[in-house]
C-alpha cells in the first residue's frame, strides 16, 4: 500500500463510525490490515528477490572477473610449464648420453679384467666420452633440474591461489587470513598489473583474524588492484613511459582491519569523485570497465560486513582506496601468515 492509503485509513474509520448507514468500523478494520498484511508481504519479496539479484550480479561479476583474467593466468602458467617442458627434453637427451657412457664403461671395464681393453674397445670408449659432452651436462643439468623444481612449484602457487580466490564461501561468514587472501588475489591478478607497475606489499603481522565472506573481500581487493593497474596504464601507456608502483598495505588500527590499495596513476577527476561508487558509472573507455566493481565493492563491504570503504586522490600524484572492516575482539587472534616486506618481482 502506498503512503497515501495508509495516511487515509483513519480518516475513513472515524467517518464510518460517525454515520449509522456505513458499515460498522470493525468491518473495515480486517480488510485494512488484510491490505496491510499483503503490502508488508509484496514488500518482503520485493526486498528476497533484490537480495537475490544482487547475489547473482556479484557472481556474475567474479566470473567475469575470471573470465578476464583466464589468458593472463594462462600465460602465467605457460611461462613456467614451458621451460619446464625445455629442460625436460635436455634432461631426456643427457640421460641418453649417459646410457651410451654406462655401456661403455661396462664393456672398457670388463676388458680391463679379461687382461687388457681391445683398441676397438677404447676406441668407442673415446668417442662415446667424447660426443657425450659430459662436462656440459655434468654443469648444465643441475641448473635444469632447479629450474624444473621453481617452474612447477610457480605453477602449482598460481593453481592454489587461484583455488583459494574462487572458493565460494557459501554466504558464511568464517575467520579469514586477510594477508593471505590478499596474496592469493595479487597472485591471481599478476598478468593485469606487471606489465604496468612495480607491487609493494606491506602487511601488518599482527594482522587478526577477520570473520568476513572471503571470496567476496578477495574480490573486492581484485576490483581494486585491477583499478590500480588500469589508472597507471593510462599514465605509462603499457609500459612505453616507464612503470608506476602500486601499493597493498594491511593495518590493524583500533578493533579494524585496514587494507590500502594506493596507486601512482593520474588521479580521480574531481567531477567523477561523488560517482564514484554509483552502480554502472565508470571514467574507463568503452570495453575497459563496467562500472560494477567499486559499486559491488561498497555493497560488500558496507552493507554486508558493516565496514567502511572510502579513498584519498590527488590530480596527478593518484589515488589510495581503504577498506576498512570490524574486528570482533572476542574472537581476535595474531595472523600465521606474513609476507616478505619487499616488492614483488
Amino acid at each position: 500500500m502506498d503512503g497515501s492509503a495508509v495516511s487515509e485509513a483513519p480518516a475513513s474509520l472515524g467517518r464510518y463510525s460517525s454515520r449509522t448507514s456505513a458499515r460498522p468500523a470493525v468491518d473495515d478494520t480486517p480488510k485494512t490490515m488484510a491490505e496491510l498484511e499483503d503490502h508488508r508481504r509484496r514488500l518482503e519479496q520485493a526486498l528476497s528477490d533484490l537480495k537475490s539479484t544482487q547475489a547473482r550480479l556479484l557472481q556474475a561479476h567474479k566470473l567475469e572477473a575470471i573470465g578476464q583474467l583466464a589468458a593472463g593466468i594462462a600465460h602465467e602458467i605457460n611461462t613456467p610449464t614451458q621451460y619446464v617442458t625445455d629442460n625436460v627434453e635436455f634432461l631426456s637427451r643427457a640421460f641418453e648420453r649417459l646410457c651410451d657412457l654406462v655401456v661403455v664403461s661396462r664393456e672398457l671395464v670388463a676388458s680391463v679384467k679379461a687382461g687388457a681393453p681391445s683398441a676397438d674397445v677404447l676406441a668407442r670408449a673415446e668417442a662415446t666420452f667424447a660426443n657425450g659432452r659430459i662436462d656440459y651436462i655434468l654443469q648444465e643439468s643441475p641448473k635444469a633440474i632447479q629450474q624444473s623444481v621453481d617452474g612447477l612449484h610457480r605453477v602449482a602457487s598460481i593453481v592454489s591461489a587461484m583455488k583459494d580466490f574462487s572458493h565460494p564461501s557459501g554466504g558464511e561468514k568464517a575467520p579469514c587470513d586477510l594477508n593471505e587472501a590478499i596474496s592469493s588475489t595479487i597472485v591471481v591478478a599478476t598478468n593485469e598489473w606487471k606489465y604496468v607497475a612495480d607491487l609493494e606489499i606491506v602487511f601488518d603481522p599482527d594482522l587478526p583474524l577477520v570473520r568476513c565472506l572471503r571470496d567476496e573481500v578477495n574480490q573486492v581487493v581484485l576490483n581494486l588492484i585491477v583499478n590500480a593497474a588500469h589508472a597507471i596504464d593510462a599514465v605509462v601507456l603499457g609500459g612505453a613511459n616507464g612503470k608506476g608502483t602500486i601499493r597493498v598495505e594491511t593495518i590493524h588500527d583500533d578493533g579494524w582491519a585496514e587494507i590500502r590499495v594506493s596507486d601512482t596513476g593520474s588521479g580521480i577527476p574531481e567531477k567523477a569523485r561523488e560517482r564514484v561508487f554509483d552502480p554502472f558509472f565508470t571514467t574507463k573507455p568503452v570495453g575497459k570497465g563496467t562500472g560494477q566493481g567499486l559499486a559491488i565493492a561498497y555493497s560488500v563491504i558496507v552493507e554486508k560486513h558493516g565496514g567502511e570503504i572510502s579513498f584519498e586522490t590527488e590530480a596527478g600524484n593518484g589515488t589510495t582506496f581503504i577498506v576498512r572492516l570490524p574486528v570482533n575482539v572476542h574472537e581476535e587472534r595474531l595472523s600465521t601468515f606474513c609476507a616478505p616486506l619487499r616488492p614483488l618481482a
